[in-house]
C-alpha cells in the first residue's frame, strides 16, 4: 500500500528540562506490518465482524510491539508503524524490531479470529537515520521520526510474502549472528537505483562463543588483581564477589577468557568455572542459569528429551540422595525448556542453586556471569541468594559479574569492583599492528587508526574489519557495530547529560564549562554538576584545571552528529560569539563581574552602565534611551554641520566630533547569547518585519552597555581637547569546532 505522510512542526513547542535538546538525529529501526489482501476481507465480513476482527489484530500486533520496547507511531487503515531505539537504545534496535515481526507472526496464528479467520501478515525492517523529536516519542505520536528509512519499511513489507519479515541491508547486518537470515533476489522498488537487497529473517539463533585466539596485550594488572582476590576466597573459604567494570568494547570478556585459562588450581587444587554469558533475550528471563546448568551438567543443544533426561540423573546422583534426584530433575528439565520465570522454571533456578552450593562443598566453584546488566532481576537474584548461602556455609565460592559503568550497581556490600581502563597509546598500536598483520593490510595504517580506537581493543578490531569489508582507509566511517554501543552509551544518560555531551562534542578539543554554558544558552555554572557525572561514568576525562576531553574519539563524534544541523550552528555560534575580555591589566586570580566592568587607564574608574535591550525592544523605546543617554546641550564643543549634496564632509580634527565624557554605546551578548547583529542586518530584519524585531527562537535579551571612552592622547596640533577619548573596541574571537565544516 503507498502512504503519504504530512509531518507539521510547531517552532514554538515547548521543550522540558528533562530534554534540553528537542530533536536529534538517531539511527532507528522501523517496523511496518500491514496484512495481506484486506480489502476483500473487509468486503465480504459485516461491519461489526470488521470491527471485532480489528480489535484482535490490533491489540495483538500493539501488545507484541511494547514487549520488545517499539513505539507504535501510528496506524494507517489495517497497516503498523512502529518505532525501535526512537528516544533509547541498548545497541540492539534492530534485533528487537525483527524478533518482534517474528512473534508478530507466530501470535496473529495462535489467536483466534471471528468466523475461523486466519490473517496473514507481511512485515517489512528497515534500519536508518532519521531526526527524531523526543518530546513525541511515545506511543501514538504522529510525525515522531522524518527520514527515508520509513518509506524503505513500507516498501520492504510489499515485497515480504505472507507471513514472512523482510530485512534491508542495514538491519541485516546488525542482527548478524543473532538472527538466522535467508538473502533473497534483489528487488526493485520505485524511486531506488540500484535494486534494493532484501533478506528474510528465519529466526533467532544462539550467537556462538567469541574467538579469543590472540595474545593479550596489556591487563597485566586487572588480571593480577582478580586472580589475587579469587585466590584469597578460596584459600580462607571466604566467599568473594568481583565486579568487572568496562564499557562495550573494553575487553570484559577477553579477561573473563584468560581467567578461565589461567586460573585452573589453587594449592593444586582444581577449580571448577561456571560460565554464562546474558544475551539480550529479555523472553527468557531466567536464560543465564539455563545456561550455567547446561554447562554443568554437560547438556548440549540439539539434545532431545531423553538425553536431557539423562545427564541431568547421572550429574545429580552423585550430588543427592535418590529421593531428591526424582524431584528436582523435573523442574530441571522444565527450567532448561523454558526459562521464562514462571513458578516451575523458579523452582527449576532454586534446584540449580542447590547444585552449585553441594560442587563448591566438595571443591572451589566460580559462577562467572558477562553481560549481567543485560539481564533480569531474577538473575540478580539468584546470585545474590548464592552468594549470601555460601557465605554463611563457609564455602570457597567465588562470583564474578561483568556489566558496563552505568549499570545500575546491585552487588553485595563487600564486593571488590575492577574497573577496566583504556589501553595506553603505546599497547593500542601494538593490537592494532597484531590485527592488520592477521588481516594482510598494511601496517602503516596504524598512524591512521590509533587516534581513532581510544584504546578500547574492540574499537581496534572493529576499524580492522571495516577495512577488511572495503571500506576506504583515508576517509574512514565509524563502523556500524561501535556507533550502534556507543549510541547506546549516550543513551543511559538523561537529558542534561546528553544536551552537554552533544554540545561539547561540536566543540571539540578541550572543552570547558562556560563553553558549554554558552553553546546550549544556560546560567553560568550550571553544567558543571553533569560534566563531573560524565567524568565519574568514565565518558570525560578531566584536562588540565577546568578542561574536559572525551574519553573515546567515537563517543564525540556520535554525540556531534546527533544534533541537527541547525542546532550545531547555533551551539557554534553561541559558544564562538562571545567576546573576549582583556585580562592583561588584571592580577592574576582576580574575578571580572560582567555587570559591573570599569575601564579607563588614568582616568577615574566607574562602573560601566547596563541597559537591557528587552526593555528598549521597539524603535521608541530605543530612541528614549539613547536621547537619555546623550550629553546635555552646551556641555561640549558644537558640532559641525551634517555633510549635504553640496557641501561635502569637512576634515574634523581627531576627536573633534565628540565631547568630553560622551559615552559610546556597545551592544555587548551576556554569556550564551548570539553576538550582535550589524546595523545592516538588524535594519533588513527590522524592514522585513513591518518595523519590528522579528521573531527568532535563538534570540534572547541583549545588553547594551555603555562604555566610557578610553582616553588617548592626542598629538601636537590636532586640535582635541584635553578631555576627548577614542574607545577602542575589541573584535569577538571567532574560531570554527574542529572536524565540523563551517556550514555546519
Amino acid at each position: 500500500m503507498t502512504t503519504t505522510r504530512i509531518i507539521v512542526g510547531d517552532a514554538r513547542r515547548s521543550v522540558t528540562s528533562r530534554w534540553p535538546v528537542a530533536e536529534e538525529r538517531r539511527t532507528v529501526t522501523v517496523l511496518f506490518a500491514d496484512i495481506v489482501g484486506s480489502t476483500a476481507l473487509v468486503d465480504r465480513l459485516d461491519p461489526e465482524d470488521v470491527r471485532a476482527l480489528q480489535r484482535v489484530y490490533f491489540d495483538t500486533v500493539a501488545g507484541v510491539l511494547h514487549r520488545w520496547q517499539g513505539v507504535v507511531e501510528k496506524y494507517v487503515g489495517d497497516a503498523v508503524m512502529a518505532l525501535f531505539g526512537a528516544r533509547h537504545s541498548d545497541g540492539f534496535d534492530a534485533y528487537r524490531a525483527v524478533r518482534a515481526g517474528l512473534e508478530i507472526q507466530a501470535a496473529l496464528d495462535r489467536r483466534s479470529m471471528v468466523g475461523n479467520i486466519r490473517l496473514r501478515v507481511r512485515v517489512g525492517v528497515a534500519t536508518g537515520e532519521v531526526v527524531v523529536d523526543l518530546g513525541g516519542a511515545v506511543s501514538g505520536g504522529h510525525g515522531v521520526a522524518s527520514g527515508a528509512v520509513i518509506t524503505t519499511a513500507a516498501r520492504l513489507q510489499e515485497y515480504a510474502s505472507p507471513g514472512a519479515v523482510a530485512l534491508c541491508a542495514a538491519t541485516a547486518r546488525a542482527t548478524a549472528g543473532l538472527i538466522t537470515q535467508r538473502q533473497l533476489t534483489p528487488v526493485q522498488v520505485a524511486g531506488r537505483v540500484p535494486p534494493v537487497p532484501v533478506w528474510h529473517a528465519v529466526g533467532p539463533v544462539r550467537p556462538g562463543a567469541d574467538r579469543h585466539d590472540g595474545p593479550l596485550i596489556g591487563r597485566r594488572r586487572e588480571l593480577a588483581t582478580i586472580r589475587d582476590q579469587l585466590t584469597v576466597a578460596i584459600r580462607e573459604q571466604n566467599p568473594r564477589w568481583v565486579s568487572l567494570v568496562g564499557p562495550t568494547g573494553s575487553g570484559r570478556s577477553r579477561l573473563l577468557h584468560e581467567l578461565t585459562r589461567g586460573l585452573t588450581t589453587v594449592d593444586g587444587v582444581p577449580v571448577r568455572w561456571c560460565v554464562a554469558t546474558c544475551q539480550p533475550y529479555p523472553d527468557q528471563v531466567l536464560a543465564p542459569v539455563a545456561e550455567l546448568l547446561r554447562g554443568l551438567v554437560g547438556v548440549r543443544r540439539g539434545d532431545g528429551p531423553a538425553a536431557v533426561h539423562d545427564r541431568l540423573v547421572a550429574a545429580l546422583t552423585a550430588l543427592f540422595p535418590p529421593a531428591r534426584v526424582a524431584a528436582a530433575v523435573p523442574a530441571l528439565h522444565r527450567m532448561l525448556t523454558t526459562p521464562d520465570g514462571s513458578s516451575a522454571a523458579l523452582a527449576g533456578a532454586a534446584a540449580c542453586q542447590d547444585i552449585l552450593l553441594r560442587l563448591a562443598d566438595q571443591g572451589p566453584l566460580i559462577v562467572a556471569v558477562d553481560d549481567v546488566d543485560r539481564a533480569a532481576p531474577a538473575v540478580s537474584r539468584f546470585l545474590h541468594g548464592l552468594f549470601s548461602a555460601a557465605t554463611a556455609r563457609g564455602l570457597p565460592l567465588a562470583v564474578i559479574t561483568l556489566h558496563q559503568p552505568q549499570w545500575a550497581d546491585t552487588r553485595p556490600g563487600p564486593a571488590r569492583r575492577v574497573t577496566i581502563r583504556p589501553l595506553a597509546t603505546v599497547q593500542s598500536g601494538r593490537l592494532l599492528r597484531l590485527l592488520l598483520t592477521r588481516a594482510g593490510q598494511p601496517v602503516a595504517l596504524v598512524d591512521r587508526l590509533l587516534p581513532l580506537v581510544g584504546g578500547r581493543p574492540g574499537h581496534a578490531a572493529a576499524y580492522v574489519a571495516s577495512i577488511m569489508d572495503g571500506a576506504d582507509p583515508v576517509a574512514l566511517p565509524l563502523p556500524e557495530a561501535v556507533r550502534r554501543a556507543v549510541g547506546a552509551e549516550l543513551d543511559h544518560l538523561d537529558g542534561e547529560r546528553r544536551a552537554v555531551l552533544m554540545a561539547a562534542g561540536v566543540l571539540g578539543g578541550v572543552i570547558s564549562g562556560a563553553a558549554v554554558d554558552r553553546a546550549l544558552g544556560w546560567a553560568p555554572g550550571r553544567s558543571a554538576p553533569a560534566l563531573r557525572r560524565l567524568v565519574a561514568a568514565g565518558l570525560l576525562l578531566p584536562h588540565h584545571a577546568d578542561g574536559y576531553v572525551f574519553a573515546a574519539p567515537a563517543l564525540r563524534q556520535v554525540a556531534a552528529e546527533r544534533l541537527p544541523r541547525a542546532l550545531r550552528a547555533v551551539f557554534t555560534r553561541r559558544a564562538a560569539g562571545v567576546p573576549r575580555q582583556d585580562t592583561a591589566s588584571r592580577p592574576p586570580g582576580a574575578a571580572v563581574n560582567p555587570a559591573a566592568r570599569t575601564v579607563g587607564e588614568g582616568s577615574a574608574t566607574r562602573p560601566a552602565e547596563v541597559v537591557r535591550l528587552d526593555a528598549v525592544r521597539s524603535r521608541v523605546g530605543r530612541d528614549t534611551a539613547l536621547v537619555a543617554l546623550a550629553p546635555a546641550p552646551g556641555s561640549g564643543p558644537p558640532r559641525p554641520p551634517a555633510p549635504t549634496m553640496a557641501t561635502p564632509p569637512a576634515a574634523l580634527p581627531r576627536g573633534a566630533n565628540r565631547a568630553a565624557g560622551v559615552n559610546r554605546l556597545r551592544a555587548v551578548a551576556p554569556a550564551g547569547d548570539l553576538p550582535p547583529a550589524s546595523a545592516a542586518t538588524v535594519s533588513a530584519a527590522r524592514a522585513n518585519a513591518g518595523g519590528h524585531w522579528p521573531s527568532d527562537v535563538d534570540r534572547v535579551p541583549v545588553a547594551i552597555r555603555v562604555v566610557p571612552v578610553v582616553a588617548r592622547s592626542a598629538g601636537p596640533g590636532v586640535g582635541a581637547t584635553p578631555s576627548a577619548r577614542r574607545a577602542v573596541p575589541r573584535p569577538p574571537l571567532i574560531r570554527q569546532p574542529d572536524g565540523l565544516a563551517d556550514s555546519a
